[in-house]
């Protein structure tokens, strides 16, 4: 698949096949996404996948988590609210999901259930997390990684797989230190859902739009 293509095409899957993806698909996904861009080659990433028995032991703890009435933290902190536009956007993705998922504003049960279904990784056969050491600027790490994450992403459909960059997954950090041993020092920034798509679930039908050009770009002299 054309780069180009595989941008246009890319989507969040929230819904996945039960599909186990085999260990040699996603080395060969690594190997070549370990090229992404890194400033001053420092490479600040470091990747934990999970799957089978321990992804389902994180998916359990979260939820106790949640049920328990303990609020979502990830390794920074609660996350800052958005506002005005991007609050905007934000609700205009809610609601279309809502409304292929046909869950009505009022259900609040319905609701919290999909949002369950987020701490569990959208019920993906793998994920991973993406760490890096506490040592390193929050802003670089965070620049390299999110580079790191849209190769991962774009390469994964060359294999027939889906993703979802999924902050829910991590929210909850010593469920997730508990059963993969990461330690206090490596701080995780966000975790991506994989797994073949069921095309035949509702959520997966979302299409979100983008602004136009001449919404997000200033162009500085050019004629």
């Amino acid at each position: 698949m054309e780069l180009k293509d595989a941008i246009r095409k890319r989507r969040s899957i929230r819904a996945y096949k039960s599909d186990p993806i085999p260990r040699e698909v996603l080395t060969d996904i690594f190997e070549r996404a370990l090229r992404a861009p890194s400033a001053m080659n420092v490479q600040p990433w470091e990747i934990t996948v999970v799957s089978g028995r321990a992804l389902d032991e994180i998916r359990k703890g979260n939820l106790e988590m949640l049920r328990g009435g303990k609020a979502p933290a990830s390794d920074f902190g609660h996350s800052k609210p958005y506002e005005g536009i991007y609050r905007e956007r934000q609700k205009a993705l809610g609601i279309g999901l809502y409304n292929l998922l046909g869950i009505e504003r009022d259900n609040q049960k319905k609701r919290m259930e999909w949002t369950m279904k987020g701490f569990r990784s959208f019920d993906a056969p793998a994920s991973i997390i993406l760490s890096a050491d506490e040592s390193l600027d929050t802003r670089f790490a965070a620049s390299d990684i999110g580079g790191l994450i849209q190769t991962i992403c774009l390469l994964a459909l060359d294999h027939g797989l889906g993703t979802c960059i999924n902050g829910q997954g991590i929210m909850f950090p010593e469920v997730v230190r508990k059963v993969t041993g990461l330690p206090e020092s490596k701080k995780m920034f966000i975790s991506i859902a994989i797994g073949y798509p069921d095309w035949d679930h509702p959520a997966n039908k979302l299409e979100t739009e983008r602004e136009s050009m001449e919404n997000v770009i200033t162009w500085v002299g050019f004629g």
